[in-house]
């Protein structure tokens, strides 16, 4: 007779905590961790895990799936990776609050922002909520293979109270803070995980104009901030351009004095200030030291875009010749652009365009390379397209061409334009070794022409865990403390992230020896056709989300038991729900 739902057999656990990994089984009955260690008895399902690896579900805290969820079951392609929480609704960008009249101003500013098309989201978003836990009930009636929590975006909420003053920027007034500060506080008190603003420049509407939130005065910070306080629950995140990274960082200090609310800021190394994160990282490190509950969240790997014939952009994308057939079918154009006279002409032209990224980045061979399997992302400069080029002297526009022409036009470069210094990810490893930092940033659900990170998750394992040869290796046991109980328990879920007694049974079996990351794929499964850029991994042997087995080696087992994380989270939830 099966004395429990599950047990995972044999397994080396690495239990979040940060502990040395073990050899032990984990018993698993009513969704919830019932034992670990030598486990007697037998489960209804049994998995051999030995010489594999045991670990919490990931939490992934900085997502965009925030269109995907609304219309999709399966939030990949971070629920291949290993993930079992994702939180959505970062950057500021979002679709609630909202009126009817400003469906598309929301739609046009996730295109921006996101590159998530118009009509992917015009189709797919049923539009059936106004307030922000109107949303949180629509999504709350949906099912997942991850489970998913929300976050309060500054953007819709700016709007929403200001109207068109808002979206334009002007400085709120005392009653447009008041109102913010009530609704953040409603939301939060409904069921948000946070709220997150943005005070970057890259952060446009896809007809050019900045984001609500870039000039939002620090008073009109402090009072959305200060209802999350009133609530007692919620975390705050920022993105910024940190031009004056003091000046900023000792304002995010004040918010967090006076609200008393955890707060996070993306960070990264850019080359025009290639020293310039240190400086930011060490006033979050003060502040962290003198009590204040402030991250850095940080990525694993270069943010970096995808450059392909049938992505969002390459390398020829503003050639007047290459415009001229950039509509017509992959197929078409690989033709065109094998055909000698075609190629010569497109070759001699230069770039007809005023924007700087496609003027100066597209440009940047020598920092742009070849994606192959197995997948590096930390490759050397040997590797890039200059240095290929000068190899077969031909010249680097001509090797960029070559190369995505590879399998029929599928071929696909590679330009890392942050956390990637001179060939070495030496200054991401500081920054993930620093206690004030979070692994964040993977965008997973957005960016799905130029982007594909949801699978940061198994490049901590593969490359800073097993395979790095550039520099220092991480333990494993860091990495998943890292990505399981140390991002859970900042978002307030308390009741997941560590595989003890108690716990949601949230968990991974991995064969780390045989993980791998494959090439990004497009396929076009969003609304209205859309595309989008796939990555998957093999390895991982099950996924399992509050006991059900979601993917089985790499593939979706049809189990949704995701639902809606409406607030924090504790231990005595786990066992509630396990009841």
């Amino acid at each position: 007779m099966a004395t429990s739902d599950l047990i995972i057999r044999g397994g080396t656990i690495v239990d979040g905590t940060g502990a040395e990994p073990f050899e032990g089984d984990v018993a698993v009955s009513g969704g919830q961790i019932t034992a670990i260690g030598k486990v007697s008895g037998k489960g209804i399902e049994e998995i051999d895990a030995r010489g594999q690896v045991v670990t919490p579900g990931f939490v992934d805290i900085h997502t965009h799936y925030d269109g995907q969820a609304a219309w999709g079951e399966a939030i990949s392609p971070s629920s291949l990776h290993g993930c079992t929480t994702v939180i959505m609704g970062n950057c500021g960008v979002g679709f609630a609050p909202c009126r009817p009249a400003d469906h598309d101003r929301l739609i046009r500013l996730m295109e921006g922002v996101e590159d998530i098309p118009f009509p992917v989201l015009s189709e797919g978003l049923p539009w059936s909520w106004e307030s922000f836990p109107d949303y949180l009930d629509f999504l709350s009636s949906r099912q997942f293979d991850t489970d998913i929590g929300a976050q309060l975006p500054h953007a819709a909420l700016r709007v929403y109270v200001m109207g068109e003053r808002g979206a334009n920027r002007e400085e709120a007034t005392a009653d447009d803070i008041a109102a913010m500060k009530q609704l953040a506080k409603e939301a939060v008190m409904a069921g948000a995980l946070g709220f997150s603003t943005s005070r970057t420049l890259n952060h446009r509407t896809s007809d050019g104009q900045p984001t609500p939130t870039l000039t939002a005065s620090e008073t009109e910070l402090i009072g959305i901030a200060e209802g999350l306080k009133e609530a007692g629950r919620g975390v705050l995140q920022f993105v910024s351009d940190f031009n004056d990274p003091q000046k900023e960082a000792a304002m995010l200090r004040r918010i967090v004095e006076a609200s008393g609310r955890p707060l996070s800021v993306s960070l990264a190394q850019a080359d025009v200030a290639p020293e310039g994160w240190r400086a930011l990282l060490g006033a979050i490190e003060t502040a962290m030291n003198d009590g204040l509950p402030m991250r850095a969240q940080v990525a694993p790997r270069p943010v970096g875009v995808l450059l392909g014939l049938e992505l969002t952009m390459n390398p020829f994308s503003a050639h007047p010749s290459y415009a001229a057939i950039a509509k017509q079918p992959l197929a078409e154009r690989v033709a065109a652009l094998r055909d000698p006279a075609f190629r010569e002409k497109l070759l001699s032209e230069e770039p007809a365009s005023d924007n700087p990224f496609l003027k100066v980045m597209l440009r940047s061979f020598g920092k742009m390379f070849q994606l192959r399997d197995p997948v590096n992302y930390e490759p050397g400069p040997e590797s890039t397209l200059e240095y290929m080029a000068k190899e077969r002297s031909i010249s680097p526009e001509e090797m960029a061409l070559d190369l995505m022409l590879e399998r029929n036009g599928h071929g696909v470069l590679y330009l890392p334009f942050l956390n990637y210094s001179q060939g070495s990810l030496e200054p991401i490893r500081a920054m993930m070794e620093s206690p004030a930092t979070l692994p964040g940033l993977s965008d997973g659900g957005a960016h799905v022409g130029m982007i594909c990170d949801g699978s940061f998750t198994t490049t901590m394992l593969t490359h800073w865990a097993r395979d790095r040869q550039r520099g220092p290796k991480l333990p494993i046991e860091y990495l998943v403390k890292r990505q399981t109980q140390d991002t859970a328990q900042w978002m307030g879920l308390h009741d997941r992230g560590v595989i003890a007694p108690g716990y949601r049974a949230d968990l991974n079996v991995i064969d780390l020896a045989n993980l791998k990351l494959h090439l990004p794929e497009v396929q076009y499964d969003l609304p209205a056709g859309g595309r989008r850029l796939m990555q998957r991994a093999s390895g991982y042997t099950a996924t399992i989300l509050k006991g059900e087995v979601t993917h089985r080696d790499g593939d979706p087992t049809g189990a949704k038991p995701g639902r809606m994380v409406r607030g924090a989270q504790s231990l005595q939830t786990a066992a509630i729900a396990a009841e």
